[in-house]
């Protein structure tokens, strides 16, 4: 067995602190501990190593003949550790993770985010592309991108824009559509995850979902999204995943009117933590990405 496996550190490190600062007291002081744990730390530390390391005198603890080299190496051996775990923080300083939901970040961050590495080459963005929520007051996530009503508590949050939603489908099928009420006619494409029903673009047009006849469905936006630029027929489409899309000319709007949906997408950070640089460079960059986008507007 390897030694270190059966080392007690924290005794260890009681101990070589005795030996430079010259007291348990003093040694509690720096290790946040009381003086009576630091000697039992001491003690434990001298039973692992079959060897008393300090002689007890009325004065104090005072290190015990021939352990000059010992403390020698388990200070350097400290230091060592120390500067290896300010290293590591220094790293994790320079890359941000970001909780993103899929369908955001492949139809819309991924595009973008080599202006912010060329704009900051420094800082390296890790994407955690999952669908489920998670809390940035723990864990090493530096943002979470969320959609939603708003209003989570223990979290400092900021609204980024409003989602909306408008029909997309191929330009053969918008040939057809000469006004809403003719989306009657044609295939529509739904979205099974779907946060959001027709109604919400549909009513402000003064008309009801149960015009709408079959379609294609999916359990993914983007496969929806996929089925109307294959001519399948008319996806009613989020503003951030057909953006880019409408943009290409890979789908077109044939009532170019987007509708709120209720909901909004919002950047999350843990509540009592104030931004870091790196942070606060990808906020920035973000909220200037999003504006120049004309989203939300």
């Amino acid at each position: 067995m390897h030694p270190l496996q059966t080392a007690p550190l924290n005794a260890l490190r009681a101990a070589e602190a005795v030996a430079r600062l010259g007291s348990l007291r003093a040694a509690g002081a720096e290790l946040g501990v009381s003086p009576g744990a630091v000697s039992q730390q001491v003690a434990r530390a001298e039973s692992a190593l079959g060897r008393p390391l300090f002689d007890r005198r009325p004065g104090g603890l005072r290190p015990a003949e021939g352990t000059e080299e010992i403390f020698l190496h388990l200070r350097e051996g400290f230091s060592r550790l120390t500067a290896a775990v300010e290293l590591t923080r220094r790293y994790r300083a320079h890359i941000l993770t970001i909780s993103v939901a899929p369908i955001f970040a492949a139809r819309w961050l991924i595009w973008r985010l080599p202006e912010f590495t060329r704009a900051h080459p420094e800082i390296k963005v890790r994407l955690d592309s999952a669908l489920q929520l998670v809390d940035p007051n723990a864990g090493d996530v530096d943002f979470a991108i969320r959609i939603g009503p708003g209003g989570y508590q223990g979290l400092t949050v900021e609204h980024l824009l409003d989602q909306r939603v408008i029909p997309v489908c191929s330009a053969d099928w918008a040939a057809k559509l000469k006004s809403p009420a003719d989306l009657a006619h044609v295939p529509i494409i739904r979205d099974a995850r779907a946060m959001f029903a027709w109604d919400v673009w549909l009513g402000p047009e003064g008309l009801s979902h149960r015009i709408l006849g079959e379609g294609p469905e999916f359990n993914e936006a983007s496969l929806g999204l996929d089925s109307a630029m294959a001519g399948e027929g008319v996806l009613l489409a989020f503003e951030t995943l057909c953006h880019d899309a409408l943009e290409r000319g890979q789908v077109v709007a044939p009532f170019p009117r987007y509708h709120p949906t209720g909901l909004s997408y919002w950047l999350v950070s843990a509540r009592d933590r104030s931004l870091s640089l790196p942070q606060r460079r990808f906020r920035s960059w973000l909220k200037e990405a999003l504006a120049s986008s004309g989203m939300g507007t």
